[in-house]
């Protein structure tokens, strides 16, 4: 009795296997091909003089790299625009989170207006935003009316501050649905019990409202962080090649190279900027955890 137990049971665990292997193989193979094969590629790449003959060169590609006055540019820029977009968009969408989260007037309206740039193809956003800041465009029209001397927005310093707008127009409604249902999901005794303490509007911000927002906030950190890097389609379809130096960035330089079929500076860049963003990433995760920990 036992062993046809035992027999039975091995039957079941193999059935077992065989139906993980089923339904996840496919997934693990067109993971296989699609990312994880070509990433180790892509790192044997960076370290070899050319993709045929393939001597090793270890880490002169990265050398070679870091001398680039135009890579140097592009990964300033990059920085540079990630650091000022992905605070501006935490801060205002928590902020119209808020707002709309209160009974105010007109308030699906307001949602409905933040939320609408998800589902704008990006052609149509380039195509709007080129008609408010062409050099001929409705900006400098409403600034000659004015008698004010017209911008050249995209070929300027202004134009970080054109991507920076459509950047944020872009994933402000995103990130504001994430911390209405994170505002949404605060139970509403805690407020109830601090008007009764007499706490004010700061009190019950920074001890209630942020405490509990905190691992959508880290959420929002990460999404607006990849979207950071994803404003390259908008600037690419208005700009081309290449734009103005202040927005020129890194996947400007990596989509160049590709072009010239530069493919080790191209992987190389390439790693190094998954790298910068594995410790941005794994920064946050560890900031996170220490916050969750105090507060909690």
């Amino acid at each position: 009795m036992s062993k046809a137990l035992n027999r039975h049971s091995l039957s079941c665990k193999k059935h077992d296997r065989m139906a993980i292997v089923f339904f996840l193989g496919p997934s693990i193979i067109g993971y296989s091909v699609f990312f994880f094969i070509p990433f180790l590629l892509g790192i044997y790449y960076s370290f070899v003089d050319n993709m045929f003959a393939a001597n090793l060169v270890w880490l002169d590609n990265y050398i070679a790299l870091f001398k680039s006055s135009s890579f140097r540019l592009a990964a300033r820029n990059t920085l540079f625009f990630t650091c000022l977009c992905v605070p501006l968009n935490v801060v205002i969408s928590l902020l119209l989170a808020m707002l709309v989260n209160q009974k105010i007037y007109c308030r699906s309206v307001f949602r409905t207006l933040l939320v609408s740039p998800l589902v704008i193809p990006v052609a149509s956003v380039v195509v709007f935003w080129r008609i408010i800041f062409h050099e001929s465009g409705v900006m400098n029209a409403f600034f000659s009316f004015l008698d004010i001397v017209p911008i050249n927005w995209l070929n300027t310093d202004w134009s970080v501050v054109v991507i920076l707008i459509i950047y944020l127009w872009k994933n402000i409604g995103y990130s504001l649905v994430l911390f209405l249902a994170g505002l949404q999901n605060i139970p509403a005794q805690y407020y109830e019990s601090s008007y009764i303490d007499g706490a004010n509007w700061w009190t019950r911000f920074t001890k209630i409202t942020l405490v509990y927002l905190t691992p959508t906030t880290f959420f929002v950190f990460i999404m607006s962080i990849i979207n950071s890097f994803k404003v390259f389609r908008e600037v690419y379809l208005m700009e081309g090649d290449y734009p103005h130096a202040k927005i020129y960035m890194l996947q400007h330089y990596m989509n160049n190279t590709f072009a010239s079929l530069d493919y080790q500076k191209l992987t190389s860049a390439a790693f190094i900027m998954g790298i910068v963003v594995y410790i941005l990433v794994f920064i946050l995760f560890v900031f996170e955890k220490k916050i969750s920990k105090d507060l909690w």
